[in-house]
């Protein structure tokens, strides 16, 4: 077929393309540490992939559509579903207080998320509540912890309440998967189901967080946090619920629970292809 008159009998198509292209090539862009310059307190590659990306969503919406054309804007909004996600490396552009914020927005969850790991003994089979209490006992303390230093972050954006952070948020996710795998462990089914439950609620926030920290951290620092990552995802992730954890992600940050899913499913690769 022809591409100028491929072009010209689909438009939109043809323009979808060109914008997930270049949300794409962006995202290489920040990858590799090219910037382009600075854009207020992001960089010029972040504003054009932001930009991008929302054109592509103005050009999916399509209340006019005919039936005819039912199939392609359907096809279109899928596309832009998925370039909806491609920013999320990016967020390098973003500031630190920026990430630390929305970390202490993330405290309501994760308060929410421990308590209801303290409660979930009473529901366990006699013989597997103690593993499951042994296992978490620590989580009051380290969500207090990474909160805390969050806060602190804020009030002081320094490299060294960076670092604090940096550290917490990956003790804590060891925690959390040192729990999931003890929980495992639990032979009444029904106990095991509802321990592990719980334990992914608090990991699912544990790893948004990590994700954030991640984004602003230099690339020596991510290494030196993958290092201290003892108990790698792929460990845990048998006992880990894709949909749960897309359901709670998508509550915290108001969006569709597609778009929250494909979000966690491109974390993990970027935390599995860092070394966590």
């Amino acid at each position: 077929m022809n591409p100028i008159s491929n072009i010209w009998n689909h438009p939109k198509t043809s323009a979808a393309g060109l914008l997930i292209a270049i949300v794409t090539i962006a995202g290489v862009f920040s990858q590799q540490g090219i910037t382009l310059g600075a854009a207020g307190s992001g960089t010029v590659v972040t504003l054009v992939s932001a930009l991008a990306t929302a054109l592509l969503g103005l050009l999916a919406k399509d209340p006019g559509a005919s039936s005819t054309a039912a199939g392609s804007t359907a096809k279109l909004g899928a596309w832009a579903l998925i370039a909806l996600l491609l920013p999320l490396p990016l967020m390098g552009g973003c500031s630190g207080t920026t990430v630390a914020q929305d970390i202490v927005n993330w405290t309501p969850a994760l308060q929410s998320a421990v308590v209801t790991v303290d409660s979930s003994a009473a529901l366990l089979a006699p013989q597997d509540a103690p593993i499951f209490t042994a296992a978490t006992i620590g989580f009051d303390t380290a969500s207090n912890l990474l909160v805390a230093q969050a806060k602190a972050y804020l009030a002081n954006p320094s490299a060294s309440t960076l670092a604090q952070m940096q550290a917490q948020v990956v003790t804590f996710q060891q925690q959390v998967n040192v729990a999931l795998l003890q929980a495992a462990k639990i032979t009444d089914p029904a106990s095991e189901q509802h321990a592990l439950a719980a334990i992914q609620a608090v990991g699912t926030i544990v790893s948004a967080i990590l994700a954030l920290v991640q984004s602003v951290s230099s690339k020596a620092a991510v290494a030196q946090m993958a290092a201290q990552s003892t108990i790698k995802l792929a460990q845990v992730r048998p006992y880990l619920d894709g949909s749960e954890a897309a359901r709670i992600v998508a509550g915290h940050y108001g969006e569709p629970v597609d778009l929250a899913r494909v979000q966690v499913a491109q974390a993990e690769r970027n935390a599995a292809q860092a070394g966590f």
